[in-house]
């Protein structure tokens, strides 16, 4: 057989499977909405995302620093996996802002590349880190709590979030806040 005929057909069955979804209207492909491998609750908005106030703990404080640990719970309440993109957080003590962090990064310019997490509507999944901070010697009143273990804290933050997709639209963000009181 001539392999210019086998070549031929493979081409034109192509093209034909091209116009058939081109003509109805479908896309191949579609994490957000009526693809043909989609999922069939297509369709539906992107659901927040749950966070929970996983772990705060008080490992070790010296005359000149003290090293906290923070740890998140997110779950997914959606269809498909979520990329959650970055968390920035604020801890209090009473009214007194003690410490920022961030977890993951979000891409800032053209060869940036994203450090993000995926969660999946599987499970939940903790994220955390461990933090310094510095005794300057202006919040006696911080350093003494610290010491004691006695923190009065508040947490309070944002998550960014979006499907696991590259088409799938805009970020979301989800604010939190956490209090010892909750």
């Amino acid at each position: 057989m001539n392999s210019k005929i086998v070549v031929g057909g493979a081409a034109g069955v192509l093209i034909a499977i091209i116009l058939v979804f081109t003509l109805t209207g479908n896309s191949i492909i579609s994490d957000v909405e009526g693809g043909f491998f989609a999922p069939s609750n297509q369709g539906q908005e992107v659901l927040p995302i749950v966070v929970e106030l996983f772990d705060l703990s008080i490992l070790e404080v010296t005359d000149k620093q003290a090293t906290l640990e923070i740890k998140f719970k997110f779950t997914n309440p959606n269809f498909k996996s979520v990329m959650l993109q970055h968390v920035k957080y604020s801890i209090y003590h009473d009214d007194a802002k003690i410490a920022i962090g961030e977890l993951g990064s979000q891409p800032e310019g053209f060869l940036a590349s994203p450090n993000y997490f995926i969660i999946t509507n599987e499970r939940p999944v903790p994220i955390g880190e461990k933090l310094t901070i510095t005794n300057t010697g202006n919040t006696p009143e911080v350093w003494n709590a610290l010491e004691n273990n006695d923190l009065n804290w508040r947490i309070s933050g944002e998550a960014f979030f979006n499907l696991s997709s590259i088409t799938a639209g805009q970020e979301n963000i989800l604010e939190f806040s956490f209090s010892k009181h909750d």
